[in-house]
């Protein structure tokens, strides 16, 4: 298991896409969007994340030598699993960077066929009747993925907020019912393991606010832990930066904004502490400080900036 830190930032706790694969239908239990990938709209995300040198590579590799090599590796004793965890505080980018991470792959990989992304979120499972979220676990891993997976060169799964799934068990309140805790989670490791021998050319993206709260038996089966962490001054002057670009985008009277960097280095320093979300929610909230910028946002000023991230760090 390999670990690796990043400060990331995202655009949005984005689950669905308005283009998914063929005409909206039912999905199988857990599933909530099937994508082919690449695509046109799932552009953007990967190329504007702001994270350390080296964290995309290693990220995109990890990727690329599963999808690509996994059914040659799955033979070896310590062969990959093709699980990576992104774990870090809501806000640091992980889901962007898991979509990012899929559509970048599957540029890479098209000259040998399409990528399909699953996004599974973990909260759609029945969890009422007991037993049922185990079943629901299973039937996941040992018959939707693998079947989807069989009509495809090549797939990436999205599983969000995975301690859903996966708790640790050694740290199980007695007070949650600590029997369903460990065949939830036994179900969950089962699965994995089922997976990698059936579709080891698979990749398995999870993302956790609480790492904490992940069971070690699933972290240990991980190919890399990238642990996201909230943005440092140098890094929200970027997101800042990249923000007012993309507004001067459209309208270009702010464009003198985007080049100022000792205003960018100013809004910084007093984001300091917040997520890179909420920072890019700050710069576009600078547009709707006053109807007539509102109306005409190439009016907006520095001081409008300066008074959004002042109401965006008030609490």
């Amino acid at each position: 298991m390999t670990n690796e830190h990043a400060h990331g930032h995202g655009h949005g706790h984005g689950h669905t896409h308005p283009h998914s694969e063929g005409i909206r239908r039912s999905y199988p239990p857990g599933v909530i969007g099937i994508h082919t990938l690449p695509a046109d709209h799932h552009d953007g995300p990967w190329d504007s994340m702001i994270v350390p040198a080296g964290t995309k590579e290693r990220l995109l590799s990890t990727a690329l030598l599963v999808l690509r090599q996994g059914r040659l590796l799955s033979n070896l004793s310590g062969g990959p699993h093709g699980l990576i965890v992104l774990a870090g505080p809501p806000g640091t980018g992980k889901t962007t960077l898991a979509q990012g991470l899929a559509q970048a792959a599957a540029l890479r990989m098209a000259p040998r066929g399409a990528t399909t992304l699953v996004e599974v979120d973990p909260h759609a499972f029945p969890s009422e009747l007991l037993g049922e979220s185990q079943r629901a676990v299973s039937k996941l891993f040992l018959d939707t993925l693998p079947e989807l997976a069989a009509r495809r060169p090549h797939m990436v799964v999205l599983i969000d907020e995975v301690e859903a799934l996966a708790v640790r068990r050694s740290s199980a309140s007695f007070d949650t019912n600590p029997v369903d805790v460990h065949r939830a989670t036994d179900a969950v490791l089962a699965g994995l393991d089922q997976l990698r021998a059936r579709c080891p050319h698979v990749v398995l993206v999870v993302t956790t606010n609480f790492i904490e709260a992940v069971d070690e038996a699933v972290l240990s089966r991980a190919d890399l832990v990238l642990k996201t962490t909230l943005p440092d001054v140098e890094t929200i002057v970027g997101i800042i930066r990249g923000s007012l670009e993309e507004l001067a985008g459209q309208w270009q009277e702010i464009l003198p904004l985007a080049a100022d960097h000792e205003l960018h280095v100013e809004l910084a320093k007093a984001c300091d502490g917040l997520d890179g979300r909420r920072v890019r929610k700050a710069v576009l909230a600078a547009l709707s400080g006053r109807p007539e910028i509102a109306l005409s946002p190439g009016l907006v000023t520095a001081d409008d900036l300066r008074e959004a991230v002042r109401w965006a760090t008030f609490a």
